[in-house]
């Protein structure tokens, strides 16, 4: 019998309502997911793993500027970018991640090498992008990164006088995918461009391991967006995993303890999507919409922004 394959991608959660909408810019954004979603699905119908598929959906998605990562990123209090990323794969639990990174093309390509090539999990700033040197991975320069509706942002933040999670206080701009491939594997990612007008360097829970990305083949992959903050204080990624070893939940009664529970709590607002060893998906949020879509071998699939 033929191991179900399926991947799970997001693009984001937070206020996002059909009212704030135009018809086209929807369309942008559905595009925008549809191009991720089925480049990392044909990776797993050739046959791929799991790590490459959440790889490739998460690189376009870094590369569609409407999402707040890789060349969407926000901009910093000081008008640069600094961008987080992790992979982590279910197989054998390897993981990769980097923050603070403010010239790399595609981060998830190298928290990619940083898991595989460099001996560690986490690299940051400077360091990284020295690492990043050593691996040949791609640079872009400013130009490419700027993007006029991102930089209005930065100058009424400032004004403000606050940090905005993208575009308004109640918007978590963050990609990532999830996946099982036909060996049984799974495997999970996820970048960011972080808060507009943040400081000090703030990293949030999209490149911690068992915060906002993680992996592990007996249980699930989960990819988070939200209020970083808080997703790091719940421990939300591995917090799942841990439900569904210890106490055998299932990957959706799991999920909505942490989502609609544990989160709720603690003032946590956001997301995620799950999957689990047996092919499940799941794409829970406490926000008003979230980004989301999957494929599954079975032919089941889905685009889906709001709530409704």
């Amino acid at each position: 019998m033929k191991q179900n394959f399926a991947i799970a991608i997001h693009g984001g959660a937070g206020t996002i309502l059909r009212s704030s909408m135009t018809i086209a810019l929807q369309q942008q954004y559905e595009k925008g997911l549809r191009d991720a979603l089925d480049a990392g699905y044909a990776i797993l119908e050739q046959g791929g793993s799991s790590l490459d598929a959440v790889e490739t959906a998460v690189t376009i998605l870094e590369d569609c500027p409407l999402f707040n990562a890789g060349r969407g990123s926000v901009f910093n209090h000081i008008g640069g970018h600094e961008m987080d990323a992790a992979i982590m794969d279910g197989r054998n639990m390897a993981a990769g991640a980097v923050a603070g990174v403010r010239s790399i093309k595609n981060p998830v390509k190298l928290a990619k090498a940083v898991m595989q090539h460099s001996g560690h999990v986490m690299l940051f700033g400077n360091g990284a992008e020295d690492f990043a040197k050593t691996q040949r991975i791609e640079f872009a320069d400013d130009a490419y990164f700027f993007n006029q509706s991102r930089y209005q942002q930065l100058q009424e933040a400032l004004m403000e006088g606050i940090v905005q999670m993208d575009h308004s206080d109640k918007k978590f701009g963050t990609v990532g995918a999830v996946a099982l491939d036909a060996s049984g594997n799974l495997a999970a990612s996820t970048s960011t461009g972080g808060m507009t007008n943040k400081q000090f360097g703030r990293v949030g829970d999209s490149p911690i391991i068992g915060a906002g990305t993680y992996a592990n083949n007996d249980t699930c992959a989960i990819s988070c967006t939200g209020h970083g903050e808080l997703f790091i204080r719940a421990v939300v990624a591995h917090d799942i995993s841990c439900l569904m070893e210890y106490k055998d939940l299932s990957l959706q009664v799991a999920c909505d303890i942490l989502v609609y529970d544990k989160l709720i709590k603690i003032g946590g607002e956001g997301g995620l999507i799950a999957i689990d060893k047996a092919g499940n998906i799941y794409m829970p949020f406490n926000s008003d919409g979230m980004y989301r879509a999957f494929k599954k071998s079975d032919g089941t699939g889905e685009i889906k922004i709001y709530k409704d």
